[in-house]
């Protein structure tokens, strides 16, 4: 089967839906290609059950769509995915569903995007042509496991990415390894703690751990004063709300939230409880791993422990790579843009990346918003 159509989008997460809807309002053709059998899929399939949206709804909106006023100030999962099946329909997208794409490649003498995809329930291939190509897959495409931790393979107990873990209920009672300091991370270790598992949880590097109402103060004084100004308020309130946490084995980094989240994509942790629950020693911080043997765990520190499930909250990796011929230099060898935000979205002969910012569902808007008008002069 061969389609032809003005703009190809890998990806029906929000980057692609938002994109789509976007171009959709410029009545600009478009075809969505997505792998698994539903939109938003790491929303809905690969979330754990009490995961809300970690920053103020106004800045978490799609393009064109705010969310309804009597809405909380900080989405719920299962709101947040129903607002999504509602933007697919209002915006009238229409993904092609179960689609892995195989290879996209730049055909130099039509000018145009040759992209070849694998119909999973057909087991059949597709063809299909474009002027542009918007990958859209994001930073999250596939879960990451450390593979250099000695001796894993020998563990006997339950071994799983966070992508995989819904709630605690089957820990109850068990001793449970989480590693990983970022939200995801922090927040699974307090859900398996209020579950009654014996919770410990691996930080291996400096976090700056804030409240949800600091984060909010933060960015909304972000529009009026400068990011070393920010950080220095935040970090005083913060250091006022939670104390001094390096006793606890929590250090903090050199430089301040907001910075680093300019530079380097790395988001702060936002407490939902955990730090209560460490400062009540419910739940253990230890530093690195050194190797596993059996059901003992070792420690850099020199401890071991023995546990019946380690959850690795390590975030995810970029799979551009394995499919995506000719980049022409729009990323690098990790899958993410060479360029840092707001110049990471265009590349060459018509391709673009959305959700690739660091930036979150904010990024993600302003993604689409400038890939559809990018497009929109092109097209003309």
């Amino acid at each position: 089967m061969e389609r032809e159509t003005t703009v190809l989008i890998v990806g029906a997460g929000p980057a692609g839906l938002a994109t789509s809807a976007c171009l959709n309002l410029k009545n600009i053709p478009n075809i969505v290609l997505e792998r698994e059998d539903c939109c938003a899929s790491l929303w809905k399939k690969r979330a754990y059950d009490r995961l809300k949206l970690h920053l103020d709804k106004q800045f978490c909106e799609l393009p064109n769509m705010p969310f309804p006023s009597n809405a909380p100030t900080y989405i719920p999962r299962k709101d947040f995915i129903q607002y999504l099946d509602g933007y697919v329909s209002y915006f009238n997208v229409s993904p092609f569903y179960d689609r892995t794409v195989e290879s996209a490649s730049f055909d130099l003498s039509r000018r145009n995007w040759v992209v070849m995809a694998k119909n999973e329930v057909l087991g059949t291939t597709e063809k299909y042509i474009a002027m542009f190509l918007v990958v859209a897959t994001g930073e999250n495409s596939e879960g990451y496991i450390p593979q250099n931790i000695p001796g894993l393979d020998s563990f006997n107990g339950e071994v799983m990415h966070s992508s995989k873990y819904e709630n605690g209920k089957k820990f109850v009672k068990k001793k449970v390894l989480v590693v990983g300091s970022g939200n995801s991370g922090m927040e699974i270790a307090f859900d398996l703690s209020n579950w009654g598992a014996r919770t410990s949880l691996v930080i291996r590097s400096p976090v700056h751990v804030l409240s949800e109402e600091l984060v909010k103060l933060g960015m909304v004084l972000l529009k009026h004063l400068n990011v070393d100004l920010v950080d220095k308020i935040v970090l005083l309130l913060s250091k006022l709300k939670f104390g001094n946490l390096s006793q606890y084995g929590i250090q903090t980094p050199n430089k301040g939230p907001f910075y680093l989240k300019r530079a380097t994509g790395r988001s702060p942790v936002i407490d939902v409880g955990t730090i209560a629950k460490i400062r009540a020693r419910e739940i253990d911080v230890l530093p690195s791993i050194k190797n596993v043997h059996g059901d003992n765990v070792s420690f850099t520190n020199g401890e071991t422990e023995s546990y019946d499930a380690i959850v690795f909250a390590t975030g995810y990796k970029s799979t551009v790579g394995k499919w995506l011929k000719d980049d022409g230099g729009l990323f690098g060898e990790n899958g993410m843009p060479k360029k840092r935000n707001p110049n990471h979205w265009k590349g060459d002969n018509g391709l673009y990346c959305a959700g690739f910012a660091r930036a979150g569902l904010f990024g993600i808007s302003n993604d689409a918003k400038a890939i559809s008008q990018d497009i929109y002069k092109c097209a003309l």
